[in-house]
């Protein structure tokens, strides 16, 4: 072989490891040929023999496991990690309509009936970086004032906060519209007092009404009569289904739903306590009715939420002409969906009510909640990346879970340590002339910081049992060993012989001191459960750490004890 198509080679095995090591130890050929070329413009006239050679090599590439083109990667192509990489683009979110620096005031309005799931952190992300954006404020405010439909959940209110403050969201203000319900009140009288809103006695006919383009009688009656009504159903003289405040809309609007519509009903919160004022008050505003008061009070001048709620905003803008109020600007946005994840609240519920002992409750790794995404392995930054990517577009949007894992992946891998974890464990008796020792470092980007491992004649070690089966193998930090029957024997050290037997990197876990370990796999609504041994260094590491299994893929730990619990996050 001649020297310039040895160089050539070597200039192709180079990039092919560097494109492998950037892509999860799988190199492609239209890619490193690219780069080849891009660095080598000269041999753009040899472009197929090129791609000839580099189809050959990337296969040979990606047989490899990934921190052994890592290890090559570093030791013999140092020079292509000196290169400065692009810097890549941060995606932003486009400009807010009608917004003013130091005067946007946006809000996080969730019904604490449940934690929060990656659909619903949607507003809150976007809210918050416009917030920040134009160096304004962000409002929370629990909308809660159904305690019967959708009645709060009490520890719901902790726990969404929890959820909030983890994804990075801040706020300025925080909000209970069960504790203003004396506000509403006194905006019902008002509006009632400017004659668009009147107190419907026609209970069931008048839906019947309404659906003709009636309405009921009562609707014609003086204001006093209506002021009077309206107080009786606070008192407590009326109840249930036999009185609503309605606004005065259009009784033939070609929505039905828009016509008429209830503003306050009556809630019988003697059989339905509220969980923070109990049984406090009767009569209670609905979604479209305390949003609007409450989103004029507070000040907010940009509503990010659904599409679903574009009928809610019509409903709205009722409140506001009737109180001659600046209406806040709307923008509606598609729904949002991870793939292969459950994100509806009342299914998730009901499956934990349903299925004792299956789940491990509203943070169980398999549902799309905040809470299960956190106890996966999800990072934070990773999540806002996503919802910042997708932004405010109106059509609906789905990730996919190999999108998120990716971003996750590009954040994880230069932070979590890694650690090796045996699944499938044989027990191998080591055979050599004296002691080895070894040195393994925790991250491939941080050498100064490792472990020292000492394998002696006698001892016991587990390594799983595929690479058993493969008859010689590297023991990563240590050396060749030949497996015979129940043991390892000791080779050599040579790591010119490894690369001439193309000998497998592999990991291990010495018995004396290994950590028997479990890890929980994720598999749609299934938890399929790893069993094995992590080496000693494990114990280093408490509940919460984010781990790479070497081999095996990224893990959060769950629970430490005498063994302990990790949860597969993703490869």
């Amino acid at each position: 072989m001649s020297q310039e198509v040895e160089e050539l080679r070597k200039l192709i095995r180079g990039y092919a490891l560097k494109d492998a090591v950037l892509h999860g130890g799988k190199a492609k050929v239209g890619s490193v040929v690219g780069k080849v070329l891009a660095d080598r413009p000269d041999l753009k006239p040899k472009a197929r023999e090129i791609a000839k050679l580099a189809s050959e090599i990337v296969s040979e590439v990606n047989k490899l496991s990934l921190d052994e083109q890592r290890r090559i990667l570093e030791e013999e192509y140092a020079w292509l990690l000196q290169e400065k990489p692009k810097k890549e683009e941060k995606k932003g979110l486009p400009p807010l309509p009608n917004a003013r620096p130091g005067q946007v005031v946006t809000r996080f309005a969730p019904n604490p009936d449940f934690v929060i799931h990656l659909g619903n952190a949607r507003p809150a992300i976007l809210s918050d970086e416009y917030a920040k954006m134009y160096r304004g404020k962000m409002i929370l405010r629990f909308e809660d004032t159904d305690p019967r439909t959708k009645k709060p959940m009490k520890e719901a209110y902790d726990l969404i906060k929890e959820d909030l403050k983890w994804l990075g969201v801040v706020w300025h203000e925080e909000h209970i519209q069960s504790l203003r319900m004396p506000i509403y009140y006194d905006i019902a009288r008002e509006i009632i007092r400017r004659g668009c809103a009147y107190v419907d006695l026609c209970g069931e006919k008048s839906r019947e009404l309404l659906r003709a383009g009636k309405y009921c009688e009562t609707r014609d009656k003086p204001v006093e009569w209506q002021l009077e009504q309206f107080e009786k159903m606070i008192n407590r003289e009326y109840g249930e289904g036999e009185a609503v405040l309605r606004m005065k809309t259009d009784p033939r609007h070609p929505n039905p739903s828009v016509r008429d519509w209830v503003a306050m009903r009556i809630i019988d919160t003697e059989k339905h306590p509220h969980p923070i004022v109990g049984s406090k008050y009767w009569v209670w505003p609905t979604y479209n009715f305390a949003v609007s008061v409450d989103d004029h009070l507070m000040g907010v001048t940009h509503v990010l939420r659904g599409k679903e709620h574009q009928v809610n905003t019509e409903k709205q803008l009722y409140v506001y002409r009737c109180m001659g109020w600046e209406p806040p600007t709307f923008i509606h946005f598609g729904r949002l969906k991870l793939e292969g994840f459950i994100m509806s609240k009342s299914y998730i519920r009901r499956l934990i009510e349903e299925n004792p002992g299956r789940f491990l409750g509203y943070d169980d790794p398999r549902f799309g909640t905040i809470a299960g995404l956190r106890r996966r392995g999800i990072l934070p930054e990773a999540i806002r990346e996503v919802i910042i990517s997708v932004g405010i577009k109106p059509g609906d949007a789905k990730i996919s879970w190999s999108n998120l894992a990716a971003v996750n992946r590009k954040l994880l891998d230069p932070i979590a340590d890694r650690i090796m974890f045996v699944s499938e464990p044989v027990l191998l008796r080591v055979e050599s002339p004296s002691c080895i020792e070894g040195e393994i470092p925790y991250h491939p980007d941080r050498p100064e910081r490792k472990r020292r491992i000492r394998l002696c004649p006698g001892d016991k070690v587990y390594i799983t049992k595929s690479d058993a089966e493969r008859g010689e193998v590297r023991l990563m930090g240590m050396g060749n060993f030949r497996v015979e029957n129940d043991k390892l024997v000791f080779v050599n050290e040579s790591l010119e012989y490894a690369r001439a037997r193309k000998l497998p990197i592999i990991q291990f876990a010495p018995a004396r001191d290994a950590v028997r370990t479990e890890v929980l796999v994720p598999e749609g609504l299934e938890l399929k459960k790893v069993g094995g041994y992590a080496e000693a260094a494990l114990r280093e590491y408490g509940v919460d750490s984010r781990l790479q299994f070497v081999r095996f893929g990224f893990v959060r730990i769950d629970s430490v004890s005498d063994s302990v619990i990790a949860i597969f996050t993703h490869e």
